[in-house]
């Protein structure tokens, strides 16, 4: 019986990991160095992420520097920045640099709404795993595993995780959307 607690509280972690990895990946006003976690360069013949071919930081709110360690993937770096964030990098030989162009209001609330859905999706995702509890514990029943009270108890504590959880992706919601809708 704890241990359909535990299998359903761990996989409620699970997916409030991946909301907030993929919120990193929503763009906000500012630069930001998690929009490149996920470019991928063409390193002599390899697709590698691009943190294991460059250092990448973002010193002022509007700027990415990306610094390779090998000065001879400048051209890839920069190709895949273009092509996969939509972004215009330049080089002075030795360092690229990106100046994030500020989001406009239309644009803002399109994030925001593709937030508000992933945050949907959640939440959806939540009451799934709750309901997979449930049904292991009526089977339990059925099995006369367990006794109608503890039942109770377990369905009991299934849905305050679910309201744990329903409200910690409230609070990423609103962080995330307060980031977006900054100017």
């Amino acid at each position: 019986m704890s241990d359909i607690v535990e299998n359903t509280e761990e996989r409620m972690k699970k997916t409030i990991a991946a909301l907030s990895e993929a919120f990193a990946g929503i763009r906000t006003g500012r630069a930001s160095v998690t929009l490149f976690e996920k470019l991928k360069i063409d390193m002599y013949g390899a697709k590698t992420p691009l943190n294991q071919a460059a250092a990448v930081s973002a010193p002022e709110a509007r700027l990415v520097v990306i610094q390779p360690w090998d000065k001879a993937l400048i051209t890839e770096i920069e190709k895949a920045v273009r092509s996969e964030l939509s972004l215009n990098p330049s080089n002075d030989g030795k360092v690229i640099r990106i100046a994030i162009p500020p989001l406009t209001g239309e644009r803002r609330k399109e994030l925001e709404k593709q937030a508000r859905s992933l945050a949907e999706q959640s939440k959806v995702a939540l009451r799934n795993i709750r309901r997979d509890g449930n049904e292991d514990i009526k089977k339990q029943l059925k099995d006369d595993k367990i006794s109608k009270d503890d039942t109770a108890k377990t369905e009991d504590n299934l849905q305050k995780l679910t309201n744990l959880y329903t409200a910690k992706i409230d609070k990423l919601m609103e962080i995330k959307a307060k980031e977006i809708l900054e100017v």
